[in-house]
């Protein structure tokens, strides 16, 4: 086998490995029922509060697309699924938008903190191609 089919063998190996760890990948509801309550759902959003204790730690699981609400301030260490590392400092009020990822967390600091967690459950939009916005310009 050449050195190009090699490396792309083994570059389909890894995607389909991080897609099959996604997809596999605990619900938070299932993983962590003391510390994620749901709070809304319907079939385009659910809203989850996450509560950490400090000192705690939520086992890995995944989100789709989704953005959190911080509540109560404090500090977590947040390991994506790639193995990277975030030190999350946390103030009231911020709101993070986060990608579809699997991870896990820990609460580094000295206080609880508090997330409301809302998981988008529609795919992405497509972009419209540049014919498709001069047609809605058209339009106007």
């Amino acid at each position: 086998m050449n050195r190009k089919a090699l490396f792309l063998t083994l570059m389909l190996l890894v995607a389909v490995t991080f897609m099959a760890r996604l997809a596999l990948a605990a619900d938070p509801l299932e993983v962590a029922p003391d510390m994620y309550k749901l709070v809304y759902e319907n079939d385009r959003v659910r809203v989850m509060q996450v509560t950490f204790q400090p000192g705690e730690k939520v086992a890995e699981h995944s989100h789709p697309d989704h953005f959190v609400y911080v509540l109560e301030a404090g500090n977590l260490k947040i390991t994506h699924g790639d193995g990277t590392v975030t030190d999350a400092v946390l103030k009231v009020g911020d709101v993070i938008f986060l990608n579809a990822e699997t991870h896990w967390a820990v609460n580094t600091g000295t206080t609880v903190v508090r997330l409301l967690v809302t998981e988008l459950k529609e795919p992405k939009p497509v972009a419209p191609t540049a014919a498709a916005a001069a047609a809605l310009e058209e339009v106007k």
